[in-house]
């Protein structure tokens, strides 16, 4: 996996990566910004060894890449199994290869693992939710491989253009939705 020097920089032993992919990532990267313990947050691309990690060429569906947020996290402040229910509460995973009118393998819902123990987590975090879904959900966990941070122009996308069409229709509700039932999360 490359890393993005401006998260890897920080990491100590004490700290976790997270990267999941549940959507449009500037949706994703948007219910996780102010949560408390993320310390480092960036969108980015995950999944295939392709060459093409530009989002002209995942947004056209080829690639094999999912738009991912990627962070480090303490989790001395915020356990994996609480970002898990942070995820799990901001995108629908009982879709397959989309979000909303998002549509394509490039919105897939997929946790990506960085150790066993999150692997675990999650299928367990999975296991349990299940009852809540009206259908199955399918999320895939999977080890983290081939991340490649996106562009500039994609980095905070939502903290830049509040006022964009899609950030006000689909990303805002998010973000109240998660500010409204895990305030006890926020920073």
């Amino acid at each position: 996996m490359s890393e993005n020097k401006s998260i890897a920089r920080f990491f100590t032993p004490n700290l976790e990566y997270a990267t999941l992919g549940g959507g449009c990532f500037w949706c994703t990267e948007s219910a996780f910004s102010n949560i408390k313990g993320v310390l480092q947050l960036e969108v980015g691309y995950a999944g295939s060894p392709s060459p093409y990690a530009n989002y002209q060429d995942v947004c056209g569906g080829q690639t094999g890449l999912v738009e991912v947020v990627h962070f480090l996290f303490d989790p001395q402040i915020i356990s994996y199994r609480q970002l898990l229910q942070v995820f799990f509460m901001m995108h629908n995973p009982t879709t397959r290869d989309r979000q909303g009118a998002d549509v394509g393998s490039q919105y897939r819902s997929v946790v990506y693992w960085h150790s066993p123990a999150q692997m675990l987590a999650a299928t367990e975090f999975i296991a349990q939710i299940a009852a809540d879904f009206t259908a199955p959900i399918v999320t895939d966990v999977l080890q983290v491989c081939h991340y490649t941070r996106a562009e500039d122009e994609h980095q905070h996308y939502f903290e830049r253009h509040p006022y964009q069409g899609y950030c006000q229709a689909v990303i805002a509700p998010k973000v109240a939705k998660i500010k409204a039932t895990l305030p006890d999360f926020l920073a």
